[in-house]
C-alpha cells in the first residue's frame, strides 16, 4: 500500500507537466506544457525534490552542506524558481548542474547562481559537460547566446566526474550524442534518484537534437546507461527512481519501455532505408503507429513526423562530397 501511494502521488505531479511538446527552431527549446511558471515541488526520496513548472523538470538535492540543483527552468521563472528551491533550503546553494545546454533547463542559471556560493565566496559553481560551454559561450570576437554569468563554471571533459555533498555521492555521467552532444545524466546514490535530462521524456517521442550533436543511438545509449544504474523494487517496480526530462517520475520499467520503444522505431526506420525507401515513403508506412497513442503528435511543436525524419537522416549513408 505504501509503494501504490508513493507512485499515485509521484504521478499527479507528473500528471501536471503531462502532453505536450518541445519547439523545434535551431534546436529544440521552452516546452509550453512545462512553463507554467506556477512551480510545484514533490518530495522524490532521500534528500531529493523535483520543482515542475519552470520549464524543464528541476531536481533539488538539499542537506547541511547546502543545496544543489540539476537544470534550473526557464529565464523568465528564474526569480519564482528561487523561490521555490529557498521553500525547500534556506542553505546556500552551493552547485548547479546542466544536463544539457537547452535554454528550458539551463535558462536560470544565471539568477539563481548569483543567488548562491560556493564555500570559498565564489558565485554557485555550475557543471556540465565542456559542449554545454561549447554551445552556451562563443568564439573570441562573435556574441555569446547567453550571459558569461549563465556559462558553466567548471565543466567536465571525460566521460564522468564524481563529487561528495550532504552525505551522499553525486555522479555525473556523460552519453555521447543522445539529445545534445552535452547530455549528462546525474547519480544520487544514496538518495537512489537518477535525474535523466531529455534523453528520457514521459511524455512524447525522444527529442534528437540532430544539429547539436545528437543522435538516436546515442539516446539509446543513454536510456541503457540508466537501466545499468536502477535498481528496481519489488515487481521491477520502485526502488531507484528516474526523473525525466520531461513529464512524470518514473521506475526502471518505465525506461525499460521506453529504451525497447526507440529501438523498435529505429530498427524499422533502419530496414525502411536499407529497403531504399525514401523519407515520405516512410512516414507514410506509418511505422510508429503502435506508439502513437501514447506519445505520438501529429500537431504541435515536436510531432511524430519530426521524430521520424530525425531517425531517417541520422540513419541515412552519407552522401560522398562531390568532387569538384
Amino acid at each position: 500500500m505504501r509503494h501504490r501511494a508513493a507512485v499515485a502521488a509521484l504521478t499527479l505531479i507528473g500528471a501536471v507537466v503531462f502532453g505536450a511538446r518541445l519547439q523545434m527552431q535551431e534546436h529544440p527549446v521552452t516546452p509550453a506544457w512545462g512553463a507554467s511558471g506556477d512551480i510545484q515541488s514533490l518530495h522524490v526520496q532521500g534528500n531529493v525534490h523535483l520543482l515542475v513548472g519552470a520549464g524543464g523538470n528541476i531536481a533539488v538535492q538539499a542537506g547541511d552542506e547546502g543545496v544543489l540543483i540539476v537544470d534550473t527552468g526557464l529565464p523568465q521563472f528564474a526569480e519564482k524558481t528561487l523561490a521555490a528551491i529557498r521553500k525547500l533550503s534556506d542553505k546556500p546553494i552551493r552547485y548547479i548542474i546542466n544536463t544539457h545546454f537547452h535554454s528550458d533547463h539551463t535558462g536560470g542559471n544565471e539568477v539563481i547562481g548569483k543567488a548562491g556560493s560556493t564555500i570559498q565566496g565564489n558565485p554557485t559553481a555550475i557543471i556540465a559537460h565542456e559542449n554545454v560551454l561549447k554551445r552556451m559561450s562563443a568564439p573570441t570576437g562573435e556574441v555569446s547566446p547567453t550571459p558569461v554569468a549563465a556559462w558553466p563554471t567548471s565543466s567536465y571533459v571525460k566521460g564522468s566526474r564524481d563529487f561528495f555533498f550532504n552525505d551522499e555521492s553525486v555522479m555525473v555521467f556523460h552519453d555521447d550524442a543522445g539529445h545534445t552532444d552535452g547530455d549528462s545524466i546525474v547519480h544520487f546514490r544514496r538518495s537512489d534518484v537518477l535525474m535523466a535530462g531529455d534523453v528520457f521524456l514521459t511524455t512524447s517521442y525522444p527529442v534528437i537534437d540532430l544539429a547539436n550533436g545528437g543522435g538516436v543511438q546515442g539516446v539509446i545509449n543513454g536510456l541503457n546507461h540508466l537501466l545499468d544504474l536502477a535498481v528496481p523494487k519489488h515487481a521491477q517496480e520502485g526502488g531507484t527512481y528516474i526523473i525525466s526530462g520531461h513529464g512524470r517520475v518514473a521506475d526502471e520499467a518505465d525506461v525499460l519501455e521506453y529504451r525497447d520503444m526507440v529501438t523498435i522505431v529505429r530498427d524499422r526506420i533502419k530496414d525502411a532505408i536499407g529497403r531504399g525507401r525514401t523519407l515520405d515513403q516512410v512516414k507514410a508506412e506509418r511505422l510508429t503507429i503502435d506508439y502513437d497513442r501514447h506519445y505520438g503528435s501529429q500537431t504541435g511543436n515536436w510531432t511524430t513526423a519530426m521524430f521520424i525524419e530525425a531517425i531517417y537522416k541520422d540513419l541515412s549513408p552519407k552522401r560522398p562530397e562531390s568532387r569538384k
